[in-house]
């Protein structure tokens, strides 16, 4: 296997293009609320990602896979897209009112909550070492949204 190949095989990189993404975001949403309804936003986002994985979808063959998933999946990837939309209803309205690195940094704390969900619900359970950056990540989340 040869380095790229590595790479695009590792849930790093892709963890950190989400953090990428995630930080880009954050920018241009709150740049593109700025005189906008928050639920119109969402609105707009949501299309632009239905078409987007829509699309993604259809290049890489992937459409049929859909009509096998099981009952369970649905349930919950169902669940899912009813947190992901409350979530991002809520971020819009909180980046109309806030700015935006102190609005990110309290939304980052859902690292934090599943790290404690993911305890309590799927018995993960995480290192000393790994305590300790959940902790140093909720005091870093509060300083920052706190910091003028």
């Amino acid at each position: 296997m040869n380095v790229f190949q590595s790479l695009v095989s590792s849930w790093q990189f892709w963890a950190v293009l989400s953090a990428l993404a995630a930080a880009l975001t954050a920018v241009f949403a709150k740049l593109g609320v700025k005189g906008v309804p928050p639920d119109v936003a969402t609105f707009v986002r949501t299309i632009v990602i239905l078409v987007f994985v829509s699309s993604l979808l259809f290049v890489s063959g992937q459409f049929s896979i859909v009509r096998s998933l099981s009952r369970r999946s649905v349930g919950f990837l169902v669940l899912s897209g009813l947190a992901t939309g409350a979530s991002w209803i809520c971020y819009f309205r909180a980046l109309d009112l806030g700015k935006a690195g102190q609005v990110a940094s309290i939304d980052k704390m859902s690292v934090v909550l599943v790290a404690i969900i993911a305890f309590l619900f799927l018995n993960e359970r995480l290192s000393m070492l790994a305590t300790l950056g959940v902790l140093l990540i909720s005091a870093g989340a509060i300083l920052v949204a706190v910091a003028d």
